[in-house]
């Protein structure tokens, strides 16, 4: 290679230490001290390059390890938030199904009978621990009865004109509805005031 190929990226002159401090007595060197010199280092225009594109490459991949990171962590977030609502679903979905239970509970419950009646007791203490269950379950009835008429909660399958009540007002509920949370399991089945 020729002397105009090197391209010197740092050059260090060799620092020069006078003889008398380099010889002790008898033209020898005292012990401790050397002779102090730092060589320059150059690198070819080729050299120069490879080490640039070695950097470019660097940074890439630097960015592809951030992206594939941030991709991995919203995956994460994605997969544990689906994981969730699928949970929700299937509780919601198996809930759904027990209510036509509670409605004949309920049922039975209200029948007449006699107060001092071993079975109706017994069927109200089922009932009870039933309701219990729900609640445990985060499940809670929708109210309904003397309520404003909300389509998103209620379910109206008839109409009555009446004085006493308002404008859309709930005045009687056919079958409860139920949440779970904030969701609404199934929807209230009602009569709606005109």
């Amino acid at each position: 290679m020729t002397e105009e190929n090197k391209q010197p990226l740092e050059e260090e002159t060799a620092e020069k230490v006078p003889e008398s401090q380099t010889e002790g007595p008898a033209g020898k060197a005292p012990k401790g001290k050397k002779k102090k010199e730092k060589g320059g280092i150059t690198f070819t225009r080729e050299q120069v390059e490879q080490m640039e594109a070695a950097a470019r490459q660097l940074e890439t991949t630097k960015d592809q390890f951030t992206r594939l990171a941030a991709e991995y962590d919203n995956y994460r977030k994605r997969t544990a938030k689906e994981k969730e609502s699928l949970y929700q679903d299937a509780k919601a979905d198996t809930i759904r199904e027990f209510l036509a239970v509670y409605d004949n509970l309920e049922r039975a419950a209200a029948a007449p009978g006699g107060e001092d009646d071993p079975h109706k007791k017994g069927l109200e203490m089922i009932f009870t621990q039933y309701r219990e269950l729900l609640k445990k379950l985060g499940v809670s009835e929708i109210e309904a009865q003397g309520r404003p008429f909300d389509p998103e909660r209620h379910e109206a399958v008839m109409h009555v004109d009446d004085e006493n009540l308002g404008e859309n007002e709930v005045a009687q509920v056919f079958q409860a509805g139920f949440l779970l949370g904030d969701r609404v399991i199934r929807h209230a089945v009602v009569q709606v005031a005109n």
